[in-house]
């Protein structure tokens, strides 16, 4: 096979997994977690307060699946009433450079989004 032609299977293959991760890691909830996690431990309390409009529920479930894909640790301390810290893992440490990136760059472009966004709409109107 020649340079010129690529096998797109082969690219299909290796991006499945990539995909995978970022569906994981870019969900509704999943950034705001992980950002505020970051500052240290951190309790449920402290997370449903700093995630504006997240339920108890959707933050147990993506707390859940953060835990299950290796991002978070969950550590349960043996007092009354039970004491539970989320924290990140050295894996999400890392990962936490690029989300602060990724978020300062749409607090900087989120204007210019919704102006592209509404000539769009007016040009497409009707």
């Amino acid at each position: 096979m020649s340079r010129s032609h690529i096998d797109v299977s082969v690219l299909a293959d290796e991006a499945c997994p990539v995909s995978e991760v970022l569906d994981h890691v870019s969900g509704k909830w999943s950034i705001g977690i992980l950002v505020a996690a970051a500052r240290g431990p951190v309790r449920f309390t402290e997370l449903e307060r700093a995630i504006s409009g997240i339920s108890r529920r959707m933050l147990t479930l993506a707390l859940r699946k953060l835990e299950r894909d290796g991002l978070l640790v969950r550590t349960v301390h043996p007092v009354v009433p039970p004491k539970v810290e989320y924290r990140l893992t050295d894996m999400a440490q890392e990962l936490h450079a690029s989300l602060l990136q990724l978020t300062d760059w749409a607090r900087r472009h989120g204007g210019a989004v919704a102006a592209a966004q509404a000539a769009y709409d007016r040009e497409h109107a009707g």
